[in-house]
């Protein structure tokens, strides 16, 4: 590893999530722009000069009640360009390939989320993806279509944090995860990350949202990215139909369609 590389597994080792720039900012603002363009094809408006502007305001153009349908024909129709998944990608291609590696597979679809200030229509509450049946062995890459900072953000709950949880979880039986939220709100990290940054994390900790009481719409994305030879878990969770391959390497394709010869003896 280069130095560089060592920080980076050293932070996410440590705390279980790193935040740093983007790898193609020119490449984010195309994908920005992308998903303003669908958005108002949606509502049947021009596309806005400030586009920064236009997001961050969004409450002025949707209503609670009318946000989902708006939010899954984006998601339907941003996962359905060509370019959009290999974009997305790449905006933390250098930190996945150090913290994960450079034989990838990547969630089949990347998830939108759109939270208007004071809705709580669509809060995540604590939890791990492990909860879930997802396996252990995957990061998460979040990105922020705009400036995201106190509860316009996620919260997470550091490594150490999380295992000490973990450590003693059978206490929480009967009590659900609103008792595990109420032991640990006052150390869970409220994460700043700015447009133009990537968040990329460990889903193991312990994570969620929280009621935007900021005056501006939370517009971030998220997908999984775990190596391609992992442990998958779960029927509804393999290689194949969730997961995608998306840089398999010559060698393991060639190794894939080697076939062992017979016909024939010593």
């Amino acid at each position: 590893m280069t130095e560089d590389e060592q920080d980076l597994a050293n932070e996410f080792l440590e705390q279980g999530y790193v935040i740093r720039p983007v790898d193609d900012k020119e490449g984010l603002d195309a994908l920005r722009l992308g998903i303003v363009e669908i958005a108002c094809k949606h509502l049947g408006i021009d596309v806005p000069n400030d586009v920064d502007e236009f997001l961050n305001k969004f409450q002025d153009h949707v209503s609670i009640e009318n946000l989902n349908d708006l939010r899954l024909n984006t998601y339907r129709k941003m996962n359905a360009l060509e370019w959009f998944r290999p974009t997305y990608y790449a905006m933390g291609r250098s930190k996945l390939a150090a913290l994960v590696g450079n034989e990838l597979a990547m969630q089949n679809r990347v998830n939108l989320s759109i939270q208007l200030p004071n809705d709580d229509s669509s809060l995540l509450p604590i939890h791990a993806d492990s909860f879930g049946g997802e396996t252990p062995y995957q990061v998460v890459q979040w990105l922020p279509l705009v400036d995201c900072y106190k509860t316009k953000t996620m919260f997470i709950l550091p490594r150490p944090a999380t295992e000490r949880v973990y450590a003693d979880f059978k206490k929480y039986e009967g009590r659900g995860l609103d008792a595990v939220f109420e032991d640990v709100k006052d150390e869970l990290v409220w994460l700043d990350v700015p447009y133009g940054h990537v968040l990329i994390f460990s889903p193991n900790n312990l994570h969620g949202g929280a009621i935007n009481d900021e005056p501006d719409t939370r517009w971030s994305m998220n997908c999984r990215f775990t190596g391609l030879f992992t442990p998958y878990r779960g029927a509804e969770k393999k290689l194949g139909s969730y997961y995608l391959p998306i840089t398999t390497r010559a060698v393991t394709k060639t190794g894939m369609q080697y076939r062992e010869p017979s016909g024939f003896t010593e």
